[in-house]
């Protein structure tokens, strides 16, 4: 069973909920425009994990006959063998009840909203059966982490400041998934899913990626003059553009060589560094004014 259980982490990839986990956090921070309550943010925490892990074990489950094609992806858990259909269903049924429960042991909105969110995150797996928009439907499932930790914070949606940051971090989702969708290019095509790259071709693709991430910053700018942040949110967010800046340079459409090192280490700095300097700056904000 403990086997079993490492093995589907490593397979939904755990630690990458690095990526997603700051911009919960910070939508956190940003509604207590401090520290929020302790018990809120294990509570968020656990609803992060719990949704997190229910969505990519369901993507892993309904993909598995094209994982179990593509040269890239057959050796991973289900396709492999390592790995049953109906201990990864259980692994998702218990990862969605807990999503649930820390949901509601939040306040009753967040609750309310619960199914909207995880229907979400399940339904993604499917969009690249029929749509080339299927990265804006991962970046949409990445976004609600930032107001719903706001909702669970405040018990309402009183701003705009959660809502900018959720379309930031929609747009950055959606850049960075078509640079990662580039390798698969050909494997879509032969398949008959839907992506960015598989509909445009890589070096549009790329271009795509860059405009989104260009608006992306477009957005921190906006986010930051409403959430009135000071130097050390802005440098955070100047620091960021500088490294989707230097993940672009890191892919050519002829050479994808660095992709791994585009999407997977650059993109956890940029949602540390904007998580820990905005906050920084907030409670920094927050002292001073006492």
């Amino acid at each position: 069973m403990w086997k079993r259980l490492w093995i589907t982490l490593e397979m939904i990839k755990f630690e990458h909920t690095l990526f997603a986990l700051p911009f919960a956090l910070l939508g956190a921070v940003l509604a207590a425009r401090g520290l929020p309550n302790g018990s809120t943010v294990g509570w968020i925490l656990l609803a992060m994990v719990g949704a997190r892990s229910a969505a990519m074990a369901f993507n892993r489950l309904v993909d598995r006959r094209f994982d179990a094609q593509n040269p890239r992806t057959r050796t991973r858990a289900l396709p492999a063998g390592l790995l049953g259909p109906q201990f990864v269903t259980i692994f998702v049924v218990v990862s969605a009840l807990l999503f649930f429960f820390a949901a509601a042991m939040l306040n009753d909105l967040t609750l309310w909203l619960s199914p909207i969110a995880l229907g979400s995150v399940l339904g993604y797996s499917y969009t690249k059966r029929f749509t080339s928009l299927s990265h804006l439907a991962l970046g949409w499932c990445l976004s609600i982490a930032p107001t719903g930790a706001w909702i669970a914070v405040r018990g309402a949606i009183d701003s705009p400041i959660p809502l900018l940051l959720s379309l930031a971090v929609m747009l950055w989702t959606a850049g960075f998934d078509i640079l990662y969708a580039c390798q698969d290019q050909s494997f879509d095509v032969e398949a008959g899913l839907h992506s960015i790259p598989q509909r445009f071709g890589v070096a549009m693709a790329l271009r795509i990626a860059r405009g989104l991430h260009l608006s992306m910053f477009g957005v921190l700018l906006v986010l930051s003059w409403w959430s009135e942040l000071r130097w050390m949110g802005l440098l955070g967010v100047g620091i960021a553009g500088a490294l989707l800046i230097h993940q672009h340079r890191l892919v050519r459409a002829d050479d994808l060589s660095r992709l791994n090192a585009a999407f997977f280490t650059t993109n956890a700095y940029v949602s540390v560094i904007l998580f820990v300097t905005i906050a920084a700056d907030l409670l920094f904000q927050s002292r001073s004014s006492q």
